[in-house]
């Protein structure tokens, strides 16, 4: 038992450490991508701290965080205080609740207490239940942002709560049936089995449903309010959007969660659909156990949800905000119709081709990819035929000016 609640805790430290520099590196690196878009310089002047040390600005999220922590804890008197403080910590505790059952590799070569066994890397290796978990916390961070923006008594902090109580309930759902693809197909909801599934058949997810596929990475891109659906926050618009009375630890809280919101779901897109830790050539199907094999799991698996990451952040500097019309348009009218379909043909497929599967195994899952491309691409040119004004962006109620004609 002892040994266990050790390794539970040192679980823990390294995971909130973990985070919360990597949180800290990532906003810094996305500085440097919104400088490198635009053509300009980035923060590279920061480093260490009462020195000429420069160390290409490595030291502005240390300059940025002593700056959160010693800056004014400045409350306003119209607020409910009682709300207003509970929001930020909800939010922000929802952000991490999620990582007690996101895998970070397969297993370590160590022993675990007396029975032996290798120590697993998942805060919570026996919750069977692991995407419910990740539903059901994720939904938390909804109430944090409602509670922020109706204590707040502000009308900017209330128009921008409002929007993000529709975007966040209705990106939920589309977002639940790109994943419920993934568990017809898989049989489990643990995240490791699904790694496992797709690590031991050698067909990654997005290549079997890449319809499923879409349909889950625009919904997480909507649930981490991430440009070009940052309709929640709008500052352009709602001066700070839910947070507009927000400052110093709170506001922070508040922006430390947005940016894990965007790893979490880097992690998911990767588990669910790119094979997690799995990379041909390189790991196994298996629980390796040599010290090798698991440092390469541990690589494989960090480098594409750095790769996510970076698209996240190449995404929000390169595409324009969507009008929020739009943005509840294609999760109603596209996102939906979309997840829908791919779930009646995963479990048509998982029903019906068993029997074809264990006969022809490599012959069904080059049937399953055609199948699955060919669903993709009729679905998106049915959508195109139904509704061609979809792609519309002329402002609402106005005509193209009728060309005058010639005397």
């Amino acid at each position: 038992m002892t040994s266990v609640f050790v390794e539970s805790l040192v679980k823990t430290v390294l995971l909130l450490g973990g985070l919360m520099t990597a949180a800290a590196y990532l906003v810094l690196l996305e500085r440097w991508i919104a400088a490198w878009t635009q053509d300009r310089l980035g923060p590279n002047r920061v480093g260490i701290p009462l020195t000429r040390i420069r160390l290409f600005g490595l030291g502005q999220p240390i300059a940025d965080g002593v700056k959160f922590l010693f800056k004014e804890e400045f409350t306003p008197l119209h607020v409910d205080k009682a709300l207003f403080f509970l929001a930020p910590i909800a939010a922000f505790c929802a952000a991490l609740a999620v990582y007690a059952v996101i895998p970070f590799g397969g297993v370590l070569p160590l022993a675990a207490g007396a029975q032996g066994e290798p120590v697993r890397l998942i805060l919570a290796p026996g919750m069977d239940v692991g995407m419910i978990y990740v539903f059901a916390v994720g939904s938390i961070a909804v109430y944090g942002i409602l509670l922020g923006a109706w204590a707040s008594n502000n009308k900017y902090s209330f128009l921008g709560g409002l929007r993000s109580g529709a975007q966040l309930i209705s990106y939920e759902i589309p977002l639940g049936l790109g994943l419920l693809g993934v568990v017809l197909h898989s049989g489990s909801l643990r995240l490791d089995r699904i790694i496992g599934d797709q690590a031991a058949t050698g067909l990654w997810n997005v290549f079997t449903q890449p319809l499923g596929f879409v349909v889950f990475c625009v919904a997480a891109f909507a649930e981490a309010q991430r440009l070009p659906f940052d309709l929640p926050e709008a500052e352009q618009e709602l001066v700070g959007g839910y947070h507009t009375e927000y400052s110093g630890v709170k506001l922070m809280m508040y922006l430390v969660a947005e940016v894990i919101h965007m790893v979490t779901a880097s992690f998911l897109i990767v588990i669910l659909f790119l094979g997690g830790w799995h990379c041909w050539g390189l790991t196994g199907a298996g629980d390796e156990v040599g010290w090798l094999a698991s440092l390469l799991c541990v690589g494989v698996l960090f480098g594409k949800v750095f790769a996510v990451i970076l698209f996240f952040m190449l995404v929000r500097w390169s595409w324009p905000r969507f009008r929020f019309d739009q943005l509840m348009s294609v999760a109603w009218r596209v996102m939906l119709p979309w997840g829908l379909v791919n779930v009646v043909v995963v479990a048509m497929w998982t029903e019906f081709a068993e029997p074809f599967r264990t006969v022809f195994p490599a012959a069904a899952g080059w049937a399953m990819i055609a199948s699955g491309w060919a669903v993709l691409f009729a679905t998106w040119f049915l959508t195109a035929l139904a509704d061609p004004t979809a792609a519309d962006n002329r402002p609402l109620g106005k005509e193209p000016a009728a060309t005058p004609e010639k005397p």
